[in-house]
């Protein structure tokens, strides 16, 4: 008799990947906070933490305060904007507050409107509402390619 292995349920736990995503048309009004990653292709009104990374699509947009490891932006943010890893600014981007990382790319197009500080010794503060422990850079390639970077990198 041949079984077939049970494939494993993907981990959501502390040590899995979460990716939330608010879709084109849906509009969030509160705060949101997640161990992983958010994708805002609609509106958020609010602030927005992620343990791991925060991705603003070419039509989304948040308007107030972000706090993540590693963020792309590629729509609008009204707000102040900390990773404690990386920013990417893409052409398509409107930010408008003070960015705080320590990387920042910004492409040729895009606008950035305030003030931005790069520091060497920035760190992602723990989110009360987690419990979890420091947060970690979000690993190269499995979760960007889940959060579709390359769509926003090809400008999709």
């Amino acid at each position: 008799m041949i079984r077939k292995k049970k494939k494993q349920p993907r981990d959501n736990g502390r040590g899995g990947t979460v990716i939330s995503i608010i879709g084109p048309g849906v509009e969030v009004k509160g705060d949101l906070v997640s161990p992983g990653s958010i994708r805002v292709e609609g509106e958020v009104e609010g602030t927005v933490y992620a343990a791991k990374g925060v991705v603003v699509g070419q039509h989304g947009g948040i308007s107030g305060d972000i706090s993540t490891q590693d963020a792309v932006i590629a729509g609008r943010v009204d707000g102040s904007l900390h990773a404690a890893s990386r920013v990417e600014v893409h052409a398509s981007a409107r930010i408008t507050g003070e960015v705080h990382s320590r990387s920042v790319q910004v492409e040729e197009g895009a606008q950035l409107n305030g003030q931005v500080r790069m520091d060497e010794t920035l760190t992602l503060e723990e989110h009360p509402g987690l419990g979890l422990g420091e947060a970690k850079a979000v690993e190269s390639g499995e979760e960007e390619r889940a959060m579709g970077l390359e769509t926003v990198a090809a400008g999709a």
